[in-house]
């Protein structure tokens, strides 16, 4: 099967906060569990460089917005690299490859006749003596009354047009603008309702419940034409007579970049990108909640509208993450930055914390004192545990060989049902409960090794001793296999100690006899003065 997995592109404005690795997350532990599974997997993302806050922020420091845009794209591909996500490829919206394809699809859908020429009225700053892009306008939203930007309000995720916020104000310079007439480039989104309205209903059970609802809430409004160029000084040039002076809205250019993507992506791998984007391939698309209308409405339609008839399959979309009770907030330094604890903490603590704690259905609470304890309690506690003590037992008595043994039926077909049960339901997105399900897995083996008492058994019976440790060993092997995909760092590890080289998503024996490797400790303890030295970093005045 092709599975095709398209991670958010963030905006390369800015670091990385625990926020957008939340959303994003899921999307590398969907691919990695595909791949162990054996199908032909493509993961792309990358980094949005263009549109509205790079030039905001290139314009407070007096730089380039290229410079910015590099400045953060190359901290993107650190950071994700260090958290361990296996993109197939990731690349930027200034791409000179992307920039040709988007350019190809507007005239396509131009020659399609669904961009059409429109007058419209559009806000214009006299002090900066230039039209304002959405996101260099601030004002009071009209739907929930709290301050958005404004192409969309983040309290209420409506999507706005600047001229409906009140109390408007220019970002660049505070004051308030005019409204003047302008000529603009429209895609007839409104074509599409029918169709859209007709695949939400078929996907509701594979989409994330405020996918289907922000979505239907979306179309039920009725689709309204959506302006494709803008007045902005960055960005794609749009490739029609007449509009060359102006560029591509950046919605459409990032969306579009899981198509542009994954045909460059072909091009120097000799493959086929076609063989994601047909109706017998997968599609997942993972984001945040104020990203939903433009993977589940805006995408499909410019698809459809460019000739390829590919709508999305599966929506993981998660709710926001708050931090200490409080909404992040990146201007108040009210954030944890990934630049920063990716140096200072084992990976797959920060990657387990950040889905078992995950926004899947509702907003959650990143606090340092329940990161501390999850992983002295948990990854430590119970699995590290398991881990130390059973492989230290094989060096200390089994002379660091597997020992011989036989695997009690309820471990054998709870490992059996585990395999089964944890692949359903990553393949839905349910990724807590996947990390509940091998949770209680484990400490059913912690509990089975101290009922067993093979500290005594070893003096008394050596062939019980033996087997007690053997389905603790097969427990853990399988245990590091099923959660390989969630914590890649720490799988790699025990397989190696056990001198396992398997990457397959099944059921994996151990050979009595086999010897196992120099260990050390799987996961560290966390001294509980951390909590304290991390709020310190919080806010302003930090």
């Amino acid at each position: 099967m092709n599975i095709f997995i398209g991670g958010a592109w963030p905006y390369a404005n800015g670091s990385l906060h625990i926020g957008h690795i939340a959303a994003l997350l899921p999307g590398d532990v969907i691919a990695r569990y595909f791949r162990l599974k054996g199908e032909n997997v493509l993961y792309v993302s990358g980094s949005d460089c263009h549109g509205t806050p790079i030039s905001i922020r290139s314009k407070k420091e007096n730089i380039s917005p290229k410079e910015i845009a590099n400045r953060y794209h190359n901290e993107f591909k650190y950071c994700f690299d260090k958290l361990g996500f296996s993109y197939d490829k990731y690349c930027r919206t200034d791409d000179e490859y992307h920039k040709k394809e988007v350019q190809n699809i507007i005239k396509i859908l131009y020659n399609n006749e669904l961009i059409y020429e429109k007058e419209v009225e559009q806000l214009f700053c006299e002090k900066c003596n230039q039209f304002l892009a959405d996101r260099f306008v601030e004002g009071i939203c009209p739907v929930c009354g709290n301050i958005a930007r404004g192409d969309q309000c983040d309290a209420c995720s409506t999507i706005l047009d600047p001229l409906e916020l009140q109390d408007r104000k220019c970002k660049i310079c505070g004051n308030e603008p005019v409204v003047k007439n302008i000529k603009q480039l429209f895609f007839r989104l409104s074509k599409f309702e029918e169709e859209l309205l007709a695949h939400l209903e078929k996907s509701k059970d594979n989409w994330r419940i405020n996918a289907v609802n922000n979505s239907q809430r979306y179309l039920d409004e009725g689709l309204q034409d959506k302006a494709i160029s803008r007045d902005l000084p960055w960005g794609i040039d749009i490739p029609i007579k007449g509009y060359e002076d102006k560029k591509v809205y950046v919605w459409i250019d990032a969306i579009l970049g899981y198509l542009t993507l994954s045909k460059k992506w072909a091009l120097e791998n000799n493959s086929d990108w076609k063989e994601f984007w047909n109706s017998k391939a997968v599609s997942y698309y993972v984001h945040g909640k104020d990203n939903i209308p433009f993977h589940t409405v805006i995408l499909p339609a410019l698809l459809k509208g460019s000739g390829i008839d590919k709508f999305p399959d599966k929506v993981i979309s998660s709710e926001y993450v708050t931090l200490e009770g409080k909404k992040i907030s990146t201007s108040s330094n009210w954030a944890v930055w990934i630049p920063d604890i990716i140096e200072k903490y084992n990976i797959d603590s920060l990657r387990y914390f950040l889905i078992t704690n995950g926004p899947e259905k509702r907003d959650t609470d990143f606090s340092w004192r329940e990161f501390v304890n999850k992983n002295n309690g948990e990854l430590l506690g119970v699995y590290g545990n398991l881990v130390n003590r059973t492989l230290i037992f094989v060096k200390k008595y089994f002379e660091s060989r597997i020992p011989e043994g036989e695997l009690e039926t309820n471990i054998d077909e709870k490992i059996k049902f585990l395999y089964d049960e944890v692949g359903r339901l990553i393949e839905k997105g349910n990724l807590k409960s996947v990390i509940d399900e091998i949770f209680d897995f484990i400490r059913s083996i912690n509990k089975y090794f101290d009922e067993k008492t093979p500290w005594t058994t070893i003096n008394t019976d050596r062939i019980e001793c033996a087997n007690t440790i053997y389905n603790c060993l097969v427990a853990i092997i399988n245990i590091a296999n099923l959660l390989q995909p969630f914590l890649p760092f720490s799988s790699a590890k025990i397989k190696t100690w056990l001198n396992c080289d398997i990457e397959t998503w099944r059921y994996i024996d151990l050979k009595a006899g086999t010897s196992i490797e120099e260990i050390d400790i799987l996961f560290e303890r966390l001294d509980k003065k951390i909590i304290g030295e991390e709020l310190s970093k919080l806010g302003d005045n930090h």
